[in-house]
Parts: structure tokens; sequence; C-alpha cells
């Protein structure tokens, strides 16, 4: 397929080489898997991923799992396109997007952006009740959902370079330049919350509002907010008992579950050589945070819903994603990941917070970097709301989008 002309998109149809299918199997079949030690126990993940989870996956994919299956519904349910674009600062890049309109004349331009370890397929659940609400009263969507470049379908960057604030401009031009949406609001999680955050501080006049499920901002200054800090310090008598389940989270992971992207931030190409010729250790190393970022006890993933979000990464040998990271933490300026977070965004936005979500912190934290109008708690979930939890996520996405202040902010000049 050939995409040669800037800002002119092309459909595309997701298609993995039998090549790569055939050896993937055989790679499987010859695969060595390390013991567990006998005081570990079944459901202690404190070591990594589990063996016997690891290995029953394994056995399925090789001889279960039918990709091609998949990769037809995947075609199927998503409407996809690539295009080629000039990111300022960068050079050319092709993007691959999946876009769903909807017949609605009242429906809003929705940008929503994934993280690692997922993909533009994180969207699956949300895209058609998003377009197609039900009920006529719900506000209705025409979805964009981009790939970052290098995961999933999305053409790995062939220069370094290429971070968060880099792709904020990208997704800018695709919105704008190429589908003509000259306002529109987000929806980010992960790297997605990076991204979206970024386009609407470089770009307000087109990011009218934002939502997030991930919010990885921190307490400001002593000096500037002796309050928020003097709560921070009384925090078992002063904060929320959910504000103190998030202050868990946050502390576990920094904890116990950063060293993926300590590597990833720092020496991607060497972790390539093994994840990216291994299918299982590229299991093994995303299964743990599929396990470890949900809410478990209330959704696990089927297998064959884990093994095709693993193929989005395998597809292209996984370096990409791993990439990403040394090129998010070497970025410069306002809307870099060190600095995006520590800044004022008058942006309005709105937050889901979920109990299993690894970056959510307290309420007068966020106060200080955003215009939060719209909050709301769950019961359940974890990191991959749009996955584990789809329902929750639609209905706060209709509610806010809809609220009084998002029409004020969609037809106010900026």
């Amino acid at each position: 397929m050939s995409v040669d002309k800037l800002n002119t998109p092309v459909p595309y149809q997701l298609h993995i080489s039998d090549d790569l299918l055939n050896v993937t199997k055989q790679k499987l079949r010859l695969a060595r898997f390390p013991d567990e030690q006998t005081d570990v126990g079944d459901n202690d993940w404190s070591q990594g991923a589990k063996v016997k989870v690891v290995k029953r996956l394994a056995e399925y994919w090789a001889n279960g799992y039918d990709w091609r299956a998949e990769e037809a519904r995947i075609n199927a349910e998503f409407k996809q396109f690539k295009v080629k674009v000039d990111i300022p600062g960068y050079g050319p890049q092709v993007l691959h997007y999946a876009h769903q309109t909807s017949a609605r004349p009242d429906a809003i331009p929705l940008l929503f952006v994934q993280g690692w370890p997922g993909s533009f397929l994180e969207a699956r659940k949300i895209i058609e009740p998003l377009t197609n609400p039900p009920d006529a009263s719900e506000q209705a969507f025409h979805v964009i959902v981009p790939s970052i470049p290098g995961f999933g379908p999305g053409d790995a960057p062939q220069k370094s370079g290429l971070g968060p604030q880099l792709t904020a401009h990208a997704f800018r031009k695709l919105m704008v330049d190429v589908l003509g949406y000259e306002r529109f609001v987000t929806q980010g999680g992960d790297w997605g919350a990076m991204i979206t955050r970024g386009m609407a501080l470089m770009y307000p006049q087109h990011v009218r509002a934002c939502h997030h499920n991930f919010f990885p901002c921190r307490p400001p200054p002593w000096y500037k907010a002796p309050l928020t800090m003097g709560r921070l310090i009384l925090s078992p008598y002063l904060y929320t008992t959910r504000e103190l389940e998030s202050i868990k989270n946050m502390q576990y992971w920094e904890k116990e579950q950063q060293g993926y992207m300590r590597i990833q931030s720092t020496r991607p190409q060497s972790l390539g050589f093994g994840l990216g010729d291994s299918p299982i250790g590229l299991l093994g190393w995303l299964v743990e945070k599929f396990h470890e970022w949900m809410d478990v006890a209330h959704y696990e993933m089927p297998d064959d819903e884990l093994l095709t979000f693993v193929m989005m990464h395998w597809m292209q040998g996984a370096t990409p994603g791993f990439r990403y990271y040394k090129m998010a933490f070497a970025e410069e300026g306002e809307a870099s990941i060190t600095e995006s977070f520590g800044k004022y965004l008058n942006t309005p936005i709105g937050l889901s917070h979920f109990p299993r979500e690894i970056m959510m912190p307290p309420y007068d934290w966020v106060s200080w970097v955003a215009n939060e109008r719209f909050r709301r708690e769950h019961d359940k979930g974890g990191h991959f709301a749009a996955v584990e939890c789809p329902e929750l996520l639609v209905q706060d996405l209709r509610d806010w989008f809809s609220s009084e202040t998002v029409k004020r902010a969609m037809e106010s000049d900026i």
C-alpha cells in the first residue's frame, strides 16, 4: 500500500504475513520456561508473570488461537486508514487511525488515544456505543482513534525524536488538516493522557475539552500550597478513603512496578533483541502488566483478547513501543512529559477515577494544574478502563461532553 501524498488518507486493512505467523508458532513450541520457586504461592505475582499462566497462554497461542479470524473481525469493526503528515520539528510520518462517524448531526468529534501496552484496539468496546447511542437523548460522537507511531499497525518512526510532544503535533495535523475537525474533544489514558494534554496546551483553539482516566501530576511545591502540603502530611486523617487508596496505588507502582519504564526509557533496543524475537518473552512481559494494572477482581482478560493485544506489539517486534519511552523522556518543551503536568491548563477537563488506576492523585493536587470540572468515582476498574468497564467510561464521556461547560467551550472564541 502506497501512502505518498501529504494529508491524503488511504484505506487500510490490518494484515500480518503468513511467514510471521508460522515463525511465531515455531518459536512458541521451542520455548524454554523458567521455574517457579517452591515457596512462591500460585497467586503471588511479586516476582513477575506466573509460569503456569504464560505456559497456558503459549500453548493456546501455538495451537488454538486463530489470528486470521481475529484479524477479520478487527477489519470489520474498524474503518482504518493511513495518512502521511508533516510533523513540525520532525518531518514526514505515516499515521494509522480508525475513523468512525456518527449519523447524528449533533455528534462531537472525539479523539481517543491509548497507551502502552495497549493499542488502538482499546477503543474496540466503546466505539459503537459512542457513535450510535441507543438512546437519542444521549450524546453521540465521531470517534477518531489513531495509533501511536510504532504501536500495532502504526508505522514505526525511522528516526529518533518522536515522543508524546511531537505525537501531539502529529495528531493535531490529523484532526485539523486531514479530517477537518477545527474543534474537538479528547480522551486519554496512559500515554494518551500525556499526548492529549500536550495538544490542549499547544492548541487550545482546537482542543476544547479533555477527559482523562489517568493523571500523573505531583503535589505542588509546599511554599506555593502550604495547605495542600499540610493535608498531605496529615493524609491519614484528612484524605478521603479513595484518596488514600490512590496514594497507595502510586506508591506501590513506584516501589514495585516501574522497572519496565527504567529499561524501556534507557536501553529499549537492548530489550528489543530479546522480547522482539521471543513471543514467550513478550508475552511474559505484557501479561504481568495486564494482571497488575487491571482490576482483576472484576475483570480478567479472555485469552483471545489478551493475545490480540500482545499481537499488536509482536507484529513490529515490540521495540518501537519500548523506544517510545526513551523518546518521551528526551523531549523538552511545554508539552513534554516532564513539563506538561506541572503547569496550569485552562481547558476544562473531566476525570473518571477507577479504583485500580495506578496514577490518579488527590483532588487538591489536580486543582493546581487543571481546570477540573467533572469527576466521577467508580467502584471497579483499573488502568484499561475502556477494556475492563467500557459501559462506565462511555457514560462518563457522554455526561461530561454533553455538559453545559463543554457546550460553552465548543462554542466560544479563543
